[in-house]
Order: structure tokens, then sequence, then C-alpha cells
């Protein structure tokens, strides 16, 4: 599964989802489908190393389309782990400190590489409250229940403090790429 970061967000970064499929399937790619317009793509593939993939995604994308697009690769049984191992889910179902939670306002950040653990003990959880964190392997469970547009953690959670490339999907979305990759 390809994951792109910043892709068809107004007029930026316009990128078909038919012009992906078409990318991936000529690089191998098979069964590609895509799901939204947000660049979200999944498809088998002989390649094994997420990280040579995405790198031949970008080049394709930037020969293509002259579009600078960062691409995370996860495999079907990733997406499913991330589903199940979500330290919110039982929040999901009830309320964090009383406050329904929204799975659109849930986001899991999809990491290209390992994380360095020390960039995520400088943040103060008190100066993002009500918005919280959890890492996972190789993601980030971002809950924000006033909206993920305005939060402060969202917008601190960058790549560039991070270290490696990120893109977040909502909690619907990734739900939705599970189902995907379960069929």
């Amino acid at each position: 599964m390809a994951l792109l970061r910043g892709i068809n967000l107004g007029s930026r970064n316009r990128l078909a989802m038919r012009t992906l499929r078409e990318l991936i399937a000529a690089m191998g790619g098979k069964d590609v489908k895509t799901l939204l317009q947000s660049g979200n793509a999944v498809f088998e593939h002989v390649e094994a190393d997420p990280a040579r993939l995405a790198g031949e995604l970008e080049s394709r994308i930037a020969e293509e389309t002259g579009l600078t697009v960062p691409c995370v690769i996860r495999t079907g049984a990733d997406i499913q782990r991330v589903v199940e191992r979500n330290p919110f889910a039982k929040e999901l179902s009830g309320a964090i400190a009383g406050v329904p939670v929204d799975p659109a306002r849930l986001v899991v950040t999809f990491l290209s590489g390992p994380l360095d653990a020390s960039k995520l003990s400088e943040p103060d959880p008190e100066r993002y409250a009500p918005d919280q964190f959890r890492q996972g392997e190789s993601e980030l469970y971002v809950h924000c229940p006033n909206g993920i547009s305005d939060s402060r953690l969202v917008r601190d959670l960058t790549t560039a403090r991070l270290g490696v490339t990120g893109t977040a999907r909502n909690w619907n979305t990734v739900t939705k790429l599970a189902a995907l990759t379960s069929d």
C-alpha cells in the first residue's frame, strides 16, 4: 500500500488517482485500487523493501507529473496491526476524560522509518491538552478532540521535528484501508 503525503489539498499538488494507479501498475503493481483522492493506493507487488518501492514511486511521480511527493509504503499486515493495536480503541467506543472520541479526529501518522524516541520526549503533554498522542511501531496515533486543523500537537509533530517522513490519515480512512487489504 502506498500512502502519499500532501496531494490534492485544494489546488496544490494535483494528482489524479487514475494516474497514480497507472504509475503503480507500470512499476509492477497488481490489482491496484485507490481510496479517496488523497493518495491511498492498495496493490500487490513483489518488492519486499518498502523504502525501495517508495523511492521508485516518488521518482515515477516526479518524472510523470513534476511533483515532489513523499510516499510511505505499508503492507496489508501493517495496516491490520495498526488497527488491532490502536491505543485509543477503548475510547472510540467511549470517551477520553468525558469527551466522546470522533474517529475523524483520531489520526494515524505513518512514518517512513524508525523514530528516535528522544524526538517524542520533548513535547510536554500539558502544553497540548486536550490533544494527546501515543507511539506505535512505525506510526503515531494522535487524538485531537477539538479538531485536527487547529491542533498545535499536529503542527509540532512535523517531518522536520521527527526526522522521518510522515503522512497522516484519519481513523475512518485507516479502517477503510484495512478493509481493502483484507479482501
